[in-house]
């Protein structure tokens, strides 16, 4: 592909990553992958670069644009030798013209920047929520000195936690394919940490997912210990036990398929009887921006209406399964008081039976009832952390 080829890749990419946001359709990263799956002529410096200029241009917009030619005329902006190639040649984009005009700039959409600004994020840090993340990595007790982790490691300020450049292939080492590491931001790990679990609990990951979690609290409890890893997506919940196997948690964690709104009949052998809950609540993943830029693109009033609304049903969910001296922790990868320090406040006038507990990681900052970590600050990506104690 010629340079102004690869423009122009990325202008339909774009398009269609616009559209998506619009329709909520497939994340951009899926859209990339399946626009070059059918274009096999590209080869694999093309899909670099053509993959650089969106996830650049996805970033350099703050409003959702109009068009991919729109986004990358605002990258243009900024680099001369991009707007030259906009030359008319061969697969190349069209001249500029009169009637063209470039996306506005900026980090986000000016009704969430509102929001993060009454959140207490000021613009500088949010514009830290739109940094290359690096690609951060957890070593596995259960698998301890199988295989050595890759070399290029930064060790972190935690306990078996260590980071790599963006784009490390972590996942072609011998560490990850036998499961002696894993993919697991040092946000994520310190969340993992802060929920105080020990050796032999029954721990409920209420909200598990895909399990990254879920694998996490299964090596600090241990063979003597279980975690009920449960969601209501039967699709994500799948891929966790494979990951197990790799991992040496098969043994440790048990999965729960839930029906929603219907949670505590499949867990009703549960009910007040976890040492631990984790709740890793579905949210709108504003402090996930460095790996999903474009989902600003796609978050509205409504929509975080939503996110708040089932947060707090899941909290109350989460609340039956605890036992007396027990502990709930509660998650989001946000930081919109909305879904922090808000719903903390909310949940903890509900329950008057828990209480604030301490959190015990070392890093993040007081933030109402939890604390609160940021990619300036911290170096991870963006949460909200609280963990209450049940009388």
């Amino acid at each position: 592909m010629t340079p102004a080829a690869r423009i122009q890749a990325a202008i339909e990419i774009l398009d269609l990553v616009i559209a998506a946001a619009h329709s909520d359709g497939a994340p951009a990263d899926r859209i990339v992958s399946d626009w070059f799956r059918t274009r096999r002529f590209a080869g694999s410096k093309d899909r670099r670069a053509v993959r650089e200029l969106v996830y650049q241009a996805i970033r350099s917009c703050g409003e959702i644009p109009d068009t991919g030619r729109a986004a990358l005329l605002r990258l243009a902006e900024t680099d001369p030798q991009l707007l030259a190639l906009f030359d008319g040649s061969t697969h190349g984009p069209a001249p500029v013209s009169e009637e063209d005009h470039a996306a506005a700039g900026g980090i986000a959409p000016s009704w969430l920047m509102q929001r993060l600004a009454a959140s207490g994020v000021d613009e500088d840090e949010a514009a830290h929520l739109l940094d290359r993340a690096p690609l951060d990595v957890r070593i596995n007790a259960l698998r301890a000195g199988l295989a050595e982790p890759p070399e290029g490691g930064e060790p972190l300020p935690l306990t078996g936690g260590l980071r790599y450049p963006p784009g490390a292939a972590i996942d072609q080492s011998e560490a990850f394919r036998t499961g002696a590491i894993e993919v697991q931001d040092a946000g994520s790990q310190l969340a993992c940490l802060a929920a105080g679990v020990r050796a032999g609990e029954r721990v409920i990951d209420l909200c598990a997912g895909a399990g990254g979690k879920s694998l996490a609290l299964a090596a600090t409890v241990g063979e003597s210990g279980t975690v009920i890893a449960s969601d209501t997506d039967r699709s994500r919940l799948s891929r966790l036990m494979p990951r197990a196997v790799r991992a040496g948690a098969d043994a440790i964690i048990e999965t729960a398929l839930l029906d929603p709104g219907r949670e505590l009949e499949a867990l009703s052998a549960w009910r007040g009887a976890a040492d631990a809950v984790l709740v890793d609540a579905p949210c709108s993943g504003t402090g996930t921006w460095r790996r999903n830029p474009e989902a600003r693109w796609r978050l509205n009033p409504q929509r975080l209406a939503r996110y708040a609304a089932l947060q707090s049903r899941v909290l109350d969910v989460a609340a039956d399964l605890v036992k007396p001296g027990g502990s709930l922790t509660y998650i989001v990868c946000s930081l919109l008081d909305e879904e922090g320090a808000a719903q903390a406040a909310a949940f903890l006038a509900r329950h008057p039976r828990f209480r604030t507990a301490n959190i015990e990681t070392g890093a993040g900052t007081v933030h109402g009832d939890g604390v609160r970590l940021t990619p300036h600050r911290d170096g991870t990506d963006g949460f909200f952390i609280a963990r209450f104690a049940l009388l």
